[in-house]
């Protein structure tokens, strides 16, 4: 399987149309969001385009092909909308005996990783994109596709055959690639 990991949609759709765009373009198989979907967040600007109803019209139609994981900025209301479960804290994915912990990155994340072995921690909540190798474990965070920090461009990841891909959203271009 390959799959479209993002972030911090944070209720642009203009963002959210250029990630899709790149999802079906790469042929991917599913996409999983790691948190805050909806709502732009107290602390950020008001995005361009912010949707949250174009957001959910065009995630609901990919309902079965989406994984989500409540981000601190998601709420109950959100997942009202969302015809996919969005409230966990985090999900557990395993592709091929590979195990993949997903989470939005304000619980667990790099510095605060969850007990047990897994093969990959990927989250987003800094809105800094990072790929990296702790001891065992890969470190993929995702970035922001709407309010990447620190001078960073957009960024979401792919995940395919033990291999983790960063991209810049708006070129397509490879970041940085890590195996498992």
């Amino acid at each position: 399987m390959k799959y479209l990991l993002l972030s911090d949609i944070h209720g642009s759709l203009p963002q959210l149309r250029k990630a899709l765009h790149f999802y079906d373009e790469q042929k991917c198989d599913m996409l999983c969001i790691v948190g805050d979907i909806l709502n732009y967040g107290p602390r950020n600007y008001i995005p361009e385009g912010i949707d949250a109803q174009g957001i959910v019209n065009l995630l609901n139609e990919r309902a079965d092909h989406i994984v989500a994981v409540r981000g601190n900025c998601d709420s109950e209301v959100d997942q009202m909308l969302l015809d996919f479960p969005m409230m966990s804290d985090y999900l557990l994915l395993v592709d091929e005996g590979e195990k993949l912990f997903l989470t939005h990155g304000h619980i667990y994340n790099k510095d605060h990783q969850p007990k047990g072995r897994f093969d990959a921690v990927i989250y987003g909540h800094t809105h800094l994109w990072e790929l990296s190798r702790q001891e065992n474990t890969v470190i993929c965070n995702t970035g922001s596709i709407t309010f990447p920090k620190n001078g960073n461009v957009p960024t979401l990841c792919i995940y395919e055959k033990r291999k983790f891909t960063t991209f810049a959203l708006e070129t397509g271009k490879c970041l940085k690639k890590i195996e498992l």
